[in-house]
């Protein structure tokens, strides 16, 4: 039985769907549903077409609002010969400010997203696909407050990818505050 409403997708627990996202995410969200009760019954997964993984593809595809969807991109800087990588996660209506806000937060001179072939080697996750949930120990996970906050146009969830092309994860904006190793940060976005 569906347990949530969003556009015309069939959204189900992901500690019942474990197949349909990335290894590592689906042993991140069990790990989590076992100190987190609120994990099992409000972090679903939906089944989509791989070709469609793209936010703005998505979006039109399932008639679900651009506003409940969060994009997660991976960065990197260095400093002292230390690279420092980190996960930022925005609505997909604003674009991390990596320039400003994710360099100061790496405390590095230059913050570069990385590259497509590294992100997903290193990630163990597929293009369109990466997910904050279940990245490599070392990631920071950074989370732009509007995320975990309610928006007004879309609701208490949010819509993230799942480590794979062919689902999405959705689940409450303030839960994914609050997951391990997540940090909430204002102003990490740009509108």
């Amino acid at each position: 039985m569906p347990v949530l409403t969003l556009g015309t997708l069939t959204w189900r627990p992901v500690v019942d769907h474990p197949e349909l996202v990335a290894p590592s995410t689906a042993a991140a969200i069990t790990a989590w549903a076992a100190r987190d009760e609120r994990v099992a019954e409000q972090v679903v997964v939906a089944q989509i077409d791989p070709d469609l993984a793209d936010t703005a593809a998505m979006t039109q595809a399932y008639d679900v609002p651009l506003a409940v969807s969060a994009n997660c991109v991976l960065v990197a800087g260095r400093r002292e010969g230390a690279e420092r990588v980190a996960a930022a996660v925005v609505r997909a209506t604003t674009r991390a400010d990596v320039n400003n806000a994710v360099k100061r937060l790496l405390d590095v001179r230059k913050a570069s997203f990385l590259p497509m072939d590294r992100a997903t080697a290193e990630s163990g996750m597929e293009y369109g696909g990466i997910t904050p949930i279940g990245l490599p120990d070392g990631y920071r996970v950074l989370v732009d407050a509007r995320v975990a906050a309610q928006d007004p146009d879309a609701g208490p969830y949010v819509v993230i990818g799942s480590g794979v092309r062919g689902s999405k994860i959705a689940l409450p904006g303030a839960l994914l505050g609050s997951a391990p190793g997540v940090e909430v940060v204002d102003g990490l976005a740009l509108a």
